[in-house]
């Protein structure tokens, strides 16, 4: 399969686990969203919003936000979880968004789902003189556990895997990089809907995706890092690129 036709194939499947990917996914650090944001900036996209986990974020910091998200299933859980936020159809290759509206996009765990050739002059399109493009991705820290979880998802096998230090070309521009570690903490349950609401796990047939889950769960009950039951606790490393606009 493709590169691009395996974007479109998994890009697609996340509507399905919207409730999952809801209950599972993690926040972003403060740290990060405070480098990743415009000091000066009011009007803020989240774009590839998910179910706002970042959308949120962005509005407890009293910035106007729109959210847009392709999927339905999506839009439908981050209109229950974040009230009150326009949420929009469309992606980052057609953004529904006039021309110099806005101060920022952001893109949270998903700029690895776009075509960057089409995506970026659409931001640029989109964003006022000075504004920026920011990419964060949240990524486990690979303890021997988390490694073991790793391989039972088949985290590794897809085209994409390890694209997160992503170019952004002109007319944007120098970038920077800035690395964010911090401690996530939920529950075994939780760690249970994270992995289901993965595009590879969710994409693979009942059965298997089942036995995907089964183990899982046996990890996190038979593993001696994890003995305490309750609450776990990762470590990740939350990936920031940004660039401006001249």
């Amino acid at each position: 399969m493709s590169l691009q036709e395996w974007r479109r194939v998994q890009g697609k499947s996340f509507g399905v686990a919207a409730e999952a990917y809801e209950r599972g996914r993690p926040p972003y650090p403060g740290e990060a969203i405070d480098w990743l944001v415009p000091e000066q900036a009011t009007r803020v996209v989240d774009l590839g919003a998910g179910t706002g986990k970042l959308t949120r974020q962005l509005r407890e910091r009293g910035l106007d936000v729109i959210a847009v998200e392709p999927s339905d299933g999506m839009r439908e859980q981050l209109r229950q979880a974040v009230p009150g936020v326009p949420v929009l159809g469309g992606n980052a290759e057609h953004l529904p968004l006039a021309d110099d509206s806005v101060d920022a996009i952001l893109v949270a765990q998903a700029w690895h789902w776009v075509e960057p050739s089409l995506a970026v002059p659409e931001a640029a399109r989109v964003l006022r003189p000075g504004g920026r493009l920011g990419l964060v991705w949240n990524r486990r820290v690979e303890v021997d556990w988390v490694a073991e979880m790793s391989s039972i998802m088949g985290s590794g096998n897809s085209p994409d895997a390890g694209r997160h230090s992503p170019q952004i070309p002109e007319p944007f521009g120098p970038v920077e990089r800035l690395n964010v570690e911090w401690i996530h903490r939920l529950t075994p349950e939780e760690m249970i809907d994270w992995v289901a609401s993965r595009s590879y796990v969710i994409t693979l047939p009942d059965a298997q995706r089942e036995g995907v889950l089964r183990q899982v769960r046996r990890l996190l009950d038979a593993h001696p890092d994890l003995a305490d039951g309750d609450e776990i606790a990762i470590r990740m490393v939350a990936r920031c690129t940004r660039a401006d606009l001249p």
